[in-house]
């Protein structure tokens, strides 16, 4: 079997994928067109962030089964398209946690020092300590929009700083935040306390455009603002305008809405930082992602396995028909339940009765999970993080299982708990 590598990749993962007796073709700098012409020789594809997978390159890859992502991020994937074709999608979640919030965190630092300011000062022959004045961390409140994997470890390091941390997610229990350590706030509250403001939240319709000139109005005068999580999170004219004014007193980005961004407006400005999207560009998360994408790959082409897939849970292919009814009515039900709740979650149950008592319940629950979670997390829910999201939130997960259901062969059933509210769906 032939797998094709489109984007870079570390030597490391292409050993894992030669030594499994893997046909490997490593093709980082090929078009688009090139690889429509020649994707449909190959049974895996393998990228990074570069290469787009569009529907229609799909159509062209006839023998196509997996597709492995060597990161976290799929924007640049269309899985709907792929989940179409029959077409496993991979990603490597986790693998790049530590180094993209050490990079948030180097660039607090640098917001708040001017370090990159002092240095161009330098090179220049210039010796300007009183215009580099800067602010400490210690005793500053910073406030974090995300507590995901990546704002989970920022919160946890600028604690250590004396930072004071607030943080903004709905699906961070309370019991949750104290164990880390952290006060939980309204957006409006973060905003109008916060010294710092870092966001570590994908881009979804709710959070596109989060940070505009009207959220900005509500900030402290002399706020710091941080992004490496997405771009288009913040309204980056309006970010333009108050770091104009000095509202905002520095900025700094590792991403772009449009990337790279040509001939950028914010680029003239003294008080803002840019990275070329750094975030995850360390030798030990090229290697970890590498090296997690290419077992993934060989799982699946030699021994059928399916790890962190996107867009389907890993179920027995002969389980497959029985069970995939009760997993889309699951993620139904889930999506149902997500609408009407208020944030808050501290507790799912989901109840099993019946026949369905029988089956193996972890692919049904893991729906049920990733359709509660959806309505505010969005694109970044998928069957592989789910129980990890709700368990990095503090949510408690349980499973029930009847042999009785009274009046139905079988009864599918979701109880939560959110703030003050119980709700069931069944």
């Amino acid at each position: 079997m032939k797998v094709l590598i489109s984007d870079n990749l570390s030597t490391r993962g292409v050993e894992i994928l030669k030594k499994a007796g893997l046909e490997v073709e490593f093709r980082s700098k090929t078009t688009p067109e090139e690889i429509e012409k020649m994707i449909g020789d190959y049974d895996a594809l393998i990228i990074r962030s570069a290469t787009k997978v569009t529907a229609g390159l799909l159509e062209k890859a006839t023998k196509l089964k997996v597709i492995g992502r060597a990161g976290s991020g799929l924007d640049n994937v269309d899985t709907p398209a792929a989940t179409k074709k029959g077409v496993v999608v991979m990603n490597t979640p986790g693998g790049n946690t530590v180094t993209t919030a050490e990079h948030t965190i180097g660039m607090i630092f640098a917001c708040a020092r001017m370090i990159p300011q002092a240095y161009a000062s330098m090179k220049a022959g210039k010796w300007e300590k009183k215009k580099f004045e800067g602010v400490e961390l210690f005793d500053k409140t910073l406030g974090i929009v995300g507590l995901g994997a990546i704002g989970g470890v920022v919160a946890n390091r600028c604690a250590a700083l004396g930072m004071k941390v607030l943080a903004f997610d709905p699906f961070i229990s309370t019991e949750k935040a104290k164990q880390l350590g952290i006060e939980l706030a309204d957006l409006e509250t973060l905003y109008k306390r916060s010294d710092f403001i870092t966001l570590h939240t994908p881009k979804t319709k709710e959070t596109a455009n989060l940070i505009n000139k009207d959220t900005i109005a509500k900030m402290k005068d002399g706020v710091r603002i941080i992004n490496c999580a997405r771009g288009g999170i913040v309204n980056e004219q309006d970010l333009y305008e108050a770091l104009k004014s000095g509202k905002v007193a520095a900025a700094a980005f590792d991403v772009f809405e449009k990337e790279p961004p040509e001939n950028h407006p914010l680029l003239t400005l003294d008080n803002f930082i840019a990275t070329p999207h750094l975030g995850a560009s360390t030798k030990e998360a090229q290697e970890n992602v590498a090296t997690a994408v290419a077992e993934q790959i060989v799982d699946y082409l030699i021994a059928g396995t399916v790890r962190n897939a996107v867009n389907v849970p890993s179920v027995p292919a002969d389980q497959l028909p029985t069970l995939s009814p009760y997993i889309h009515l699951a993620e139904r039900m889930g999506l149902f339940t997500g609408q009407i709740i208020d944030g808050g979650l501290t507790q799912v149950t989901v109840e099993y009765s019946g026949e369905v008592s029988n089956l193996k319940l972890e692919p049904i629950t893991l729906a049920a999970i990733k359709g509660l979670l959806t309505p505010t997390l969005q694109e970044n829910v998928n069957y592989v993080n789910a129980p990890l999201i709700a368990k990095d939130r503090g949510i408690e997960v349980k499973v029930s299982r009847s042999a009785d259901t009274h009046e139905y062969t079988s009864l599918l059933t979701i109880r939560v708990k959110a703030g003050a509210r119980d709700l069931s769906v069944s």
